[in-house]
């Protein structure tokens, strides 16, 4: 077998068999396939794409070029969530000791902010103490106690996906419905989730703009999971605007503990409960999204998932108490104000400009080697369908020096649009997706 025979195959769009798959991922991983054939695969996949059964193929043989968490001996079910990125999307520390709480394991294992979409480690690692680099050992003790994990990828998890994916990121090719697929269900496998429950985001802060391409993503994810025997589900949301009241590391982390409070923000409470509903549903705990719902928000209301919040922040490595006394206080030295510019209504927040302000402030990097601070980010006064006079306080803006300070101000000015009217009332879930072939509760 040759790697160009099967580059050749997929370029004239034929369907590559699960050993033709196989050869290409393990002679890559192993570095007998260079990367220039791997690039030339890639591209065209991109432009041919793959079936279901091609993907799962892919998938599979990604997942086995690494380690798979061995969860052998903890009580399940084992459900996760994974987002496909967006500007104040803080979800996952909201959902995870929520879903503990009901008696689900999750396992989670996320990433760092690149470009204007953040991370969740990078929010985790405002948190002071708090570690995410774990040992297999240590994920399993706090799997076990907690109910929840969250740390990152280690280097033996599904190394053809971040090598893969090094390479798609230089040479074009990272919009492929069917390596996005792969890349996030090898992980989500290797990590050691039965189920999973995504949140497939559109609009201007999105990796897919338009509908269309996040349905066909979400599609993609759940049909390919089926073949995989994994259940999955996924919930397309807009991300046209901000979620939530807060962007940054450690203001999304305390709006995210404000919400396991009973507060946090509408939009940032309806979104994470239509997640955390379908991952009851998903467990098995629930036998509609209806009656999900319902559980996760008894579980906010009786308290439990703040105090399993609280625990795991003992349990990996830092400190509550300290955590709890920083709320309201750990803010950067440098900021300033944006005030509307005309009275009336706010219109819309562009996410894409804020998200892109946000790097420049510091919450977020354009390379993977780019320091981010725990206290930039922007506090959101009014959004969406607020009234507004002319010089009210708009955002309250943190940056990590004076020089981003002023950078981000003229884009986040920018982003805000105002109409003399009150802007018609948005929807931020649009629908749901599974695969029909598997029997996932929609």
């Amino acid at each position: 077998m040759r790697a160009v025979d099967i580059i050749t195959r997929k370029r004239d769009g034929a369907v590559l068999s699960r050993d033709e798959i196989d050869f290409l991922i393990k002679g890559y991983t192993a570095g007998a396939v260079p990367g220039y054939q791997m690039a030339a695969w890639a591209m065209a996949v991109f432009f041919n794409g793959m079936n279901a059964e091609e993907t799962a193929f892919l998938t599979e043989a990604m997942l086995k070029s690494g380690a798979v968490m061995d969860l052998s001996g903890i009580p399940g079910p084992f459900v996760d969530k994974h987002s496909t990125g967006g500007v104040g999307d803080k979800t996952s520390l909201i959902i995870a000791p929520v879903i503990a709480s009901l008696g689900i394991k999750d396992p989670m294992m996320s990433g760092r902010a690149l470009g204007h979409t953040g991370g969740t480690l990078d929010k985790l690692d405002a948190i002071p103490g708090y570690r995410t680099a774990l040992t297999a050992r240590e994920f399993r003790r706090i799997l076990a106690k907690d109910g929840f994990v969250m740390a990152g990828q280690t280097r033996e998890i599904a190394p053809a996906d971040r090598l893969l994916y090094a390479l798609r990121d230089v040479t074009g090719s990272v919009e492929s419905i069917p390596l996005i697929t792969a890349s996030i269900l090898s992980k989500k496998a290797a990590e050691g989730a039965e189920a999973l429950a995504l949140d497939v985001k559109y609009g201007s802060g999105a990796f897919m703009k338009r509908k269309d391409d996040a349905e066909a993503l979400a599609q993609s994810l759940a049909d390919t999971g089926a073949v995989m025997g994994m259940r999955v589900a996924a919930t397309l949301t807009d991300m046209d605007e901000p979620l939530g009241a807060m962007m940054g590391n450690f203001l999304e982390v305390e709006e995210s503990f404000a919400c396991l409070e009973g507060g946090g923000a509408d939009d940032l409470m309806e979104v994470s409960l239509a997640l955390a509903a379908r991952m009851a549903a998903l467990g098995g705990k629930a036998a509609t999204i209806d009656e999900g719902r319902a559980l996760c928000e008894e579980a906010i209301a009786g308290g439990k998932p703040r105090r399993l919040f609280l625990d795991n922040i003992e349990s990996q490595g830092g400190d509550a108490r300290r955590f709890l006394s920083m709320l309201g206080k750990y803010r950067s030295e440098y900021h300033a104000d944006v005030l509307a510019a005309h009275g009336g209504y706010i219109a819309r927040i562009d996410a894409l400009k804020t998200g892109r302000a946000g790097v420049l402030l510091g919450v977020g990097r354009d390379r993977a080697e780019d320091a981010v601070s725990p206290v930039a980010g922007v506090q959101f006064h009014k959004k969406r369908g607020c009234a507004v006079t002319a010089g009210e306080r708009v955002m309250t803006v943190y940056a990590k020096h004076e020089a981003a300070l002023a950078a981000a101000l003229p884009l986040l000015e920018e982003a805000v649009e105002y109409a003399d009217d009150a802007p018609p009332a948005r929807s931020l879930i649009w629908k749901d997706v599974a695969s029909a072939c598997y029997g996932v509760p929609v």
